[in-house]
């Protein structure tokens, strides 16, 4: 079980790298994982909640989720 120390590093390398490279978040882990030979199921223990989020967002915008209601705060 990686720890939150980790997790943070990992979230903080995949956002860097994904508006360095103009990548959406999945498709920064992926490259990510490919460069370092990283196990994908590795990466994936990694995705803080936060980054979850993002990547749950980014998936609707791009009409790969359905949307869910959002109540306006």
């Amino acid at each position: 079980m990686p720890t939150r120390d980790e997790m943070k590093q990992f979230s903080i390398l995949i956002e860097q790298m994904a508006t360095e490279k103009h990548l959406g978040l999945m498709d920064a882990i992926c490259h990510h994982c490919k460069e370092t030979g990283l196990e994908i199921e590795v990466a994936a223990t990694l995705i803080s909640s936060a980054l979850k989020a993002r990547i749950k967002e980014e998936a609707q915008d791009l009409n790969l989720l359905k949307k869910t209601s959002k109540l306006p705060i």
